[in-house]
């Protein structure tokens, strides 16, 4: 089964208390190194903090483009792994490895596939 682990780490403004130390690339490289030697990564990346876009399409067909990330917004998506394990319990253990989670949070989805149910 599919999951998206959705790693989120606080914005830099957030004002909430953090670990003095965020993981290092070396911590990242080894879960990397790990998720991928299991043969349970699908894919995976880091994503740019400093720039996102919101797209929403209004009632009326009207599209708005709006910046981000915002000023309120206390957490921001900093990277993702899709990875096929067998069930949500190796998605959390998966998700309880990777370095993100002991500076934020790590969000675990289930990919919608049409043909399961």
């Amino acid at each position: 089964m599919k999951y998206l682990l959705l790693i989120n780490t606080l914005s830099p403004d957030s004002t909430e208390e953090r670990p003095a130390e965020g993981p290092t690339v070396e911590e990242f490289m080894a879960f990397e190194k790990a998720v991928s030697d299991a043969g349970v990564k699908l894919d995976g990346n880091a994503l740019d903090l400093s720039n996102a876009t919101t797209v929403r399409v209004r009632v009326n067909g009207e599209r708005v483009v709006t910046d981000g990330p915002f000023a309120e917004t206390r957490e921001i998506v900093g990277g993702y792994y899709l990875i096929d394990v067998p069930d949500l319990d190796a998605a959390l253990d998966w998700a309880a490895r990777c370095p993100g989670a002991r500076y934020g949070t790590v969000e675990v989805r289930t990919v919608w596939e049409p043909d399961q149910s």
